[in-house]
């Protein structure tokens, strides 16, 4: 049996091509591999989505994914989604509405957000709770994460 993989992957828009040993994680080798430190790992269980990013644009948990399972996929991290200079629209609507406090939760919710606005791009306060459910926040009560996300859905309707 091998002792490592090769993996190629796009990541961000960035195709990269990489050896890693199979037991990799997808959230290790975004972060140790490739320097990408947004994605936060908090539970270790795929509990707390602090470890979502997208994979082929829908969530996934980065923790209980090996690398090697996204070998020939697209990911997209919270650093995929704006620059400093030109911050993506959710990130702008989530500063705007102070819907992040410790922002240790954030990267994980930007990346849900995204993909649920892409499919629901008026979604109601009860849909976004739905799909906010699997990202967990102990900083605060919710309510400007909400608030962001209807600015966020505002914002990408134009």
């Amino acid at each position: 049996m091998p002792t490592t993989f090769d993996l190629t992957i796009t990541v961000n828009g960035t195709r990269y091509e990489r050896s890693v040993e199979p037991r990799t994680l997808l959230s290790d080798f975004l972060r140790h591999n490739l320097g990408l430190t947004g994605t936060h790992v908090g539970c270790e269980h795929g509990v707390c989505g602090a470890c979502s990013v997208l994979m082929d644009g829908q969530p996934v948990r980065s923790c209980l994914m090996f690398a090697v399972q996204a070998h020939g996929h697209e990911i997209t991290t919270v650093e995929g989604l704006g620059t400093r200079d030109e911050l993506h629209p959710i990130q702008q609507a989530f500063q705007e509405a102070h819907g992040l406090q410790c922002g240790f939760c954030t990267p994980g919710i930007l990346t849900t957000v995204k993909a649920f606005l892409e499919q629901n791009p008026n979604p109601s306060e009860e849909e976004i709770r739905e799909a906010l459910s699997g990202n967990l926040c102990r900083c605060t009560g919710y309510q400007h994460i909400i608030e962001a996300v209807e600015l966020a859905a505002e914002k990408m309707r134009g």
